[in-house]
């Protein structure tokens, strides 16, 4: 006898749920470093850049009987293969005997899937930014002498050059927690939100600034995120040793929120069209679960290096 399970997978109410899911547990740091970018095929071309392949902005004008400007690949440009993602969350068949309506189960099973994903894309997202970012510059942010406002200012005036692109190319700042603990009680920048303290003439009083409120201090009032991710690095069965994953860094990177395989963004998100936490339905072996699947295909990539600055806001 078919599983009520199996005659609902294929239920576009159950589809648009389950993507809308895997949208709204993509962690907001993923999306911010690594923004998706929709793509044809599991494999294909992107341009890549580095210190000897820079973006030069091509010149579109065309003789009368001349050629257009082409855009193409070449060999010094990177490859993206969008690697298989999947996720079952088995359901055993005394729930679906009990269940008299199966679409909440399957939903439930897209937001548990949805929520264990986020955390994996996350994660892989940082740790990939972190590397490409290297070691980064020390500062100490809990000194009076040191201006949190000024250092990031001419990073992101770094970037803005080394990235070479037009004004649809942003700028993107994200803090690690301690990082950004430090920069908002940092003397100097906590001088900059001076406010009226109340009706007597001069009195004055001090708001502490907001990560989302930050950006419009700097240059290019940049948006800004921070990162609370949490890892723990101990193997299975010792006890856990958590840590925060960007701790004290500070990225300031090139970002579009909608790039495409030639813009020389920092990072981008390659991910299948319309393939993204599609879900399917198969039984145990023993016929005793219902398994619920959910699959994707993404390829996280860093796709230009020279378009990101790392500061880490020290204690000393």
């Amino acid at each position: 006898m078919p599983s009520k399970l199996a005659a609902v997978t294929s239920d576009p109410m159950l589809i648009n749920y389950a993507q809308g899911a895997a949208q709204r547990n993509v962690m907001p740091v993923a999306d911010f470093l690594a923004p998706p970018v929709d793509v044809a095929t599991m494999i294909g071309r992107y341009k890549k850049y580095d210190q000897k392949h820079r973006f030069k902005a091509p010149d579109t004008r065309r003789s009368l009987g001349g050629n257009a400007t082409r855009i193409f690949f070449d060999a010094t440009d990177g490859t993206f293969n969008c690697t298989p993602h999947a996720i079952d969350v088995p359901i055993d068949k005394l729930e679906t005997k009990e269940a008299e309506y199966t679409l909440p189960l399957l939903s439930d099973a897209a937001d548990l899937a949805a929520a264990v994903a986020g955390l994996s894309h996350e994660k892989d997202t940082i740790d990939k930014a972190l590397a490409a970012a290297g070691a980064g510059t020390d500062s100490n942010f809990t000194s009076d002498a040191v201006d949190p406002v000024d250092l990031l200012d001419q990073a992101i005036l770094d970037v803005i050059v080394a990235t070479g692109y037009g004004s649809l190319m942003g700028v993107g700042i994200l803090f690690g927690a301690t990082a950004w603990k430090r920069t908002k009680n940092n003397a100097r920048v906590r001088s900059r939100y001076v406010v009226a303290a109340g009706a007597t003439k001069g009195s004055v009083g001090q708001v502490t600034p907001s990560y989302s409120d930050f950006g419009k201090l700097l240059l290019a009032e940049p948006p800004c995120e921070v990162s609370f991710m949490v890892c723990d690095e101990e193997p299975e069965g010792q006890d856990a040793a958590y840590t925060l994953l960007m701790d004290d860094a500070i990225l300031v990177f090139a970002r579009m929120a909608e790039p495409n395989r030639y813009d020389p963004s920092f990072m981008k998100t390659f991910r299948l069209a319309g393939e993204w936490m599609k879900p399917g339905f198969y039984e145990s072996e023993d016929g005793r679960l219902d398994i619920p699947k959910f699959d994707w295909s993404e390829d996280v990539q860093v796709t230009n290096p020279t378009a990101v600055k790392r500061l880490n806001a020290k204690a000393s």
